[in-house]
């Protein structure tokens, strides 16, 4: 199709609420679950005003990231149409207008940051205004910077997980911040990977920094996201287990140590997926990969009940 007549089109189009809702990405708010896992960790999520508080904040950032998420795709819409699978987003086709698009981001950005305020007042909302600024400005300047573009994206989660110590008033351990982040640049650094497979000799094309990438640098960075990550949280798991709970008479901590089994057998998959060119979508990785999900829920079994108890 030609520019006329794609301008044709896009100008003719009705409004499509469902390709709206599609363009807002709503596949990708599992990645917002990060909010819940400081309060969760601290074990607050048994008391309703904390719960509520975390519910919220969650909330919050899932308008907010698909703010950003449409204000991206409108900024990188030329890019996307040359892309295999971005080309088919509903604003790279045309089905959702860019007008439409940012009109609706707005309205995003202030339903998302008059949640947080009511939630957590002053603290939360400066924690949001600051991941939208550097969504914003990694989608205008930040992306065609190498490894700086990596780590802008690895603080988006990073954020996530400080805002529902915030939003809760928990605080939040050196380990926790150590795991969030070098779990973020895994993904962040596997998604880079997945595009030169997926793209080969194309991939410049779609995203000019990835000719800075070679392969190897970005294998190197996984496996350093990978070992930093399981490390801290094993010593993380040992620490919450260790000598003091066993002096106490309280063997419930070990539930922490045996999360480390199925923690880092996801890992290990994780970064096996990536190896062979699939898991540059970490949200499509997680709903498609049933051992992925299995070791998850073992996972998520085993946290619980080291944090709200169960004799062992």
């Amino acid at each position: 199709m030609g520019s006329k007549e794609r301008s044709k089109d896009i100008g003719t189009q009705k409004f499509n609420l469902r390709a709206l809702i599609l363009a807002m990405r709503p596949k990708q708010w599992i990645k917002n679950l990060l909010v819940l896992t400081a309060p969760a960790a601290a074990g607050v999520l048994s008391h309703l005003v904390p719960m509520g508080k975390a519910i919220f904040a969650t909330i919050a950032f899932c308008l907010i990231s698909s703010a950003t998420y449409l204000v991206n795709d409108v900024l990188d819409l030329h890019e996307d149409r040359l892309h295999p699978k971005k080309k088919e987003r509903p604003i790279a086709k045309g089905i959702v207008t860019p007008p439409i698009a940012i009109v609706t981001a707005c309205i995003l950005f202030v339903a998302g940051g008059a949640i947080a305020t009511a939630v957590a007042g002053l603290k939360l909302e400066i924690v949001v205004e600051l991941y939208v600024l550097i969504s914003i400005t990694y989608s205008l300047w930040l992306k065609h910077s190498p490894v700086i573009e990596m780590a802008s994206l690895s603080s988006g989660f990073v954020l996530r997980a400080i805002a529902g110590g915030v939003a809760t008033n928990v605080p939040l351990s050196i380990w926790f911040i150590v795991v969030t982040s070098f779990g973020a640049l895994l993904v962040v650094a596997g998604k880079r990977s997945a595009e030169h497979h997926e793209l080969g000799d194309k991939a410049s094309a779609h995203r000019k920094v990835l000719d800075s990438y070679p392969m190897t640098f970005l294998r190197s960075t996984r496996l350093l996201a990978a070992s930093v990550t399981v490390t801290a949280y094993c010593l993380w798991a040992f620490e919450r287990g260790g000598t003091e709970a066993l002096v106490k008479g309280s063997h419930d901590q070990l539930w922490f140590q045996l999360s480390i089994v199925p923690f880092v057998l996801a890992i290990l998959l994780v970064e096996l997926a990536l190896e062979t060119g699939r898991g540059g979508a970490p949200e499509d990785l997680a709903f498609e990969d049933r051992t992925l999900q299995i070791l998850g829920i073992i996972w998520i079994i085993l946290f619980a009940l080291g944090v709200y108890g169960w004799p062992l």
